[in-house]
């Protein structure tokens, strides 16, 4: 699918740091105004917005709409862009740039030397730059039962977890779906991305519950929030089918959803991860916060 490739290349890029940014990227002046930030949010979420959803609009831009907003972070921004988040005062709620791939992952112990060293170097990174959250893939199953993938990523995430430990940085990993738009990556299911952090048993590892790819591959989404929130530590949203706004014109009811989340006790963060469709990106985005701010 078109949006899944241009997110594959926009990780690519931004594991250096670095965001694609448009040559013809503008903020509407609409999207700049007072009405973005009246009402004042609730309070009760913690807003936050993936970067490469947005790689059109140069990032120092983003960070500034994202404030007016009443965003606190921004997600899957590499060390080299990290500068630039503290200059307009906004968490990396999500840092990325140890993983290999989406496809090559902690499943597979051929990639286990190069993850562990990738790992062992961004790990005192992300705590030295004063963040939290760092994510990682599973990859793609390439003919591994469960039992047999679960057992590679303890194995390998075994190696670097003490690390993680030591300087107080989570291990996120994130759940996709197989179904549409990761073809055969293997933690696409809840129950065994819980699985694994059981396994694991430590709080210095964790689930990205993408809601959007959760939808397509089991449903159920704010029954299995309730069942598997103790081993949650990050949202996206995402709007079903298409991954585009979370507004109406989709089959989740984002408001419901965020409530249940809420009602776990969560305390992390909520990050916006669909491709806007409309003109006015930074409309969209605005108009999700107030969607997801319950």
């Amino acid at each position: 699918m078109g949006s899944e490739l241009s997110r594959r290349k926009a990780l690519k890029t931004m594991i250096a740091g670095t965001a694609v940014m448009g040559l013809s990227a503008v903020i509407p002046a609409q999207a700049l105004a007072d009405d973005l930030i009246s009402p004042p949010l609730k309070g009760n979420v913690n807003h936050s917005v993936c970067r490469w959803c947005f790689s059109g609009i140069p990032l120092a831009d983003l960070c500034k709409a994202a404030k007016q907003m009443g965003i606190k972070a921004i997600d899957l921004v590499g060390p080299a862009d990290w500068p630039v988040l503290k200059a307009h005062g906004l968490d990396s709620s999500m840092c990325n740039g140890a993983e290999i791939n989406l496809v090559d992952g902690w499943n597979d112990p051929q990639f286990h030397p190069q993850l562990i060293e990738n790992y062992s170097k961004m790990i005192p990174m992300v705590a030295k730059a004063g963040y939290k959250n760092l994510i990682c893939f599973s990859g793609n199953r390439r003919g591994k039962d469960d039992e047999t993938g679960l057992k590679n990523c303890v194995e390998g995430l075994k190696k670097v977890l003490p690390l993680a430990e030591k300087h107080n940085v989570v291990l996120v990993m994130e759940l996709l779906n197989s179904k549409v738009n990761h073809k055969d990556y293997q933690c696409d299911h809840t129950a065994w991305g819980a699985e694994l952090t059981k396994r694991l048993d430590s709080e210095h590892f964790k689930l990205l519950y993408d809601i959007y790819h959760m939808q397509i591959d089991e449903g159920d989404v704010i029954s299995n929030i309730q069942t598997y929130h103790p081993y949650i530590a990050h949202y996206h949203t995402a709007g079903v089918p298409g991954r585009n706004e979370i507004d109406e014109t989709q089959e989740l009811y984002y408001p419901a959803i965020v409530r249940a989340i809420l009602a776990t006790g969560f305390k992390g963060y909520i990050a916006q991860e669909f491709i806007p469709k409309q003109e006015d990106k930074l409309l969209s985005l605005n108009k999700a916060i107030r969607i997801c701010d319950q």
